[in-house]
């Protein structure tokens, strides 16, 4: 019996971006790829360098360096900081799903058991 719904947060980095304009394209490809986001995109007057703003799952941005200046013919440069967290929007109990994935992975890598713990090994029987 589960006694309250589940979710799972992740962090989110906040990612500026400097590129000139030719290379934009390859950023948004690269950030589609990762579960990125832009949400702001502007030229410096006077110049042909554009920076772009997004949001990327920190869980998403291992090898996002290479990857970008692989799209972008090393012309983008991304400078990554944590903004926020976010609740992933599908359900970390159903095998399959994307949430459930990335505990799976984390709990193997950090020697944990691969299954997701039940309710009865938390629930207190006094």
């Amino acid at each position: 019996e589960v006694v309250s719904t589940q979710s799972t947060g992740e962090p989110v980095y906040l990612c500026e971006i400097q590129c000139p304009e030719a290379a934009v394209v390859g950023i948004y490809g690269c950030l589609t790829k990762r579960r990125g986001h832009e949400f702001s995109e502007s030229q410096a007057e006077g110049t042909p360098m554009f920076y772009v703003k997004a949001h990327l799952p920190v869980m998403e941005s291992f090898g996002f360096s290479s990857a970008l200046r692989a799209a972008t013919g090393g012309q983008a440069f991304p400078q990554c900081v944590v903004d926020h967290w976010a609740e992933m929007s599908d359900n970390p109990m159903k095998e399959g799903s994307k949430t459930n994935t990335i505990i799976m992975n984390t709990r193997m890598r950090k020697g944990l058991k691969v299954e997701l713990p039940v309710f009865e090994n938390y629930y207190d029987k006094l």
